[in-house]
């Protein structure tokens, strides 16, 4: 996002700390507190882009899309000469973001700001993070948007910086079957391949410094976590106001993620720029 803005968001189009995100259960079901990012990304995982970014050695980290903003954050922990900027539209994420920071000890070296990034004057950035949110760079519609994005990734970055891009693929070709079963107006055409992801942010100026993407018990991991706060809510809570609304979206959830279960993928690529940048 960026923490993912992924397909699940797709889906239900809203956009690791309990204290940050629990409701009390007259408020309907908790959010998101299982999650550490909203992504599909593993602490093991994590911990080696941490180390790899923060061995380029940034001062200035811009993370678009940022949600509550836990991968900056974990690079400032690591870089502490570095500062942070994260953009975002929703207000909660950004406040849990504010929350973790002030909790770390990084509140005085991080802002989370609410504004779209679609022209963001933010840039240039030692290193800009974009996780599961490309499309908040650009206004075109997939899969059209990464190559946009990609350049926009190119203008922000500063030379001699590095861009994490997270962004989903097709592992392989959807079935029309598995396509009716995703979120609403699926498309073969809505994602390219890894490969053809590669291609483009080379056209876009950038060398693939490391390639990876999830695996399937990050996927997994990531999906029932994404749910597992309100269906706990939901089993004790069935007579309550919000339950019919959650048990239909809980279950709506669940059967798109097994039609893009094994299907859909997310690439995480750590981007050179080549240098000199030249203003398209």
């Amino acid at each position: 996002m960026s923490d993912l803005t992924s397909e699940t968001e797709k889906t239900q189009k809203p956009q690791q700390t309990e204290k940050t995100e629990k409701t009390e259960p007259d408020d309907g079901p908790p959010r998101l507190t299982r999650l550490a990012f909203h992504s599909p990304l593993s602490e093991a995982r994590a911990d080696g882009i941490v180390r790899r970014l923060a061995g380029a050695g940034p001062r200035t980290v811009l993370d678009l899309g940022c949600g509550w903003g836990e991968l900056m954050l974990r690079v400032l922990t690591a870089v502490p000469e570095a500062r942070g900027v994260g953009v975002d539209v929703n207000a909660r994420d950004l406040a849990r973001g504010r929350l973790d920071a002030e909790a770390r000890g990084l509140a005085e070296r991080v802002e989370f700001v609410e504004e779209s990034a679609v022209g963001t004057v933010r840039g240039p950035a030692d290193l800009v993070l974009c996780v599961g949110s490309s499309h908040v760079l650009s206004t075109e519609e997939p899969p059209r948007h990464t190559a946009e994005a990609l350049r926009e990734l190119r203008r922000l970055v500063a030379d001699g910086g590095r861009v994490l891009l997270g962004e989903g693929f097709w592992q392989r070709p959807p079935t029309t079957a598995e396509l009716s079963g995703m979120w609403p107006e699926a498309r073969a055409d809505e994602h390219y391949d890894l490969g053809t992801l590669l291609d483009l942010a080379v056209a876009a100026g950038f060398r693939p410094e490391w390639t990876e993407t999830a695996n399937a018990d990050e996927w997994e991991e990531f999906e029932s976590a994404y749910q597992a706060d309100a269906e706990v809510w939901l089993a004790g809570h069935g007579d309550h106001p919000p339950a019919a609304e959650t048990r239909e979206r809980l279950d709506r959830h669940r059967a798109q993620w097994m039609s893009y279960r094994g299907v859909l993928g997310l690439a995480y690529l750590t981007l050179v720029p080549i240098a000199p940048f030249v203003p398209a």
